[in-house]
């Protein structure tokens, strides 16, 4: 099964790059890896930020294989640890999915319609944290949910 990371914007401050990069270099190790940035649209008023979810919305959700497990990162998910994760994200894996995704949204969110798609929606903390910190973050449990499955040292109690 592929992992397909889906994130809104670029991925500015090069430290959070290199992490990103380090990680989804050692998820390869485990299962294809696909980043796809969505181009982050501006709009401060309601209306403007209505209309941005909506188009980005439409890119993210435009190339979803219907045979794709779908996970939204929102602030208001459920809530793992590690090991919970880890579990969740071998169940998944070993279900016939083609394709694992993980879309991370800008600051705005997602419109109702993403949220009734996806197949899950978690949350990575009880903490808020940058769009852009939340990639690095992801990337860092998948690569450690990797190591817990397949019982490495990685992981410490």
């Amino acid at each position: 099964m592929k992992l397909t990371l889906i994130f809104t914007g670029k991925t500015r401050p090069g430290y959070l790059k290199e992490g990103i990069d380090i990680y989804t270099k050692r998820l390869g190790h485990y299962a294809p890896v696909k980043i796809k940035t969505i181009e982050e649209q501006g709009g401060k008023s309601g209306s403007s930020r209505a209309k941005t979810k909506f188009a980005k919305s439409e890119k993210i959700i435009s190339g979803i294989d219907n045979n794709s497990y779908v996970v939204l990162l929102d602030e208001k998910g459920e809530t793992f640890s590690s090991h919970e994760f880890a579990r969740f994200v071998e169940k998944t894996m070993t279900h016939g999915y083609k394709e694992f995704v993980f879309i991370s949204g800008g600051a705005y969110g997602f419109p109702d319609y993403l949220y009734n798609k996806a197949n899950k929606v978690i949350s990575l903390s009880q903490m808020t944290f940058s769009h852009q910190m939340v990639r690095l973050i992801l990337a860092e449990q998948l690569y450690r949910a990797m190591t817990i499955i397949r019982g490495e040292s990685y992981h410490h109690e």
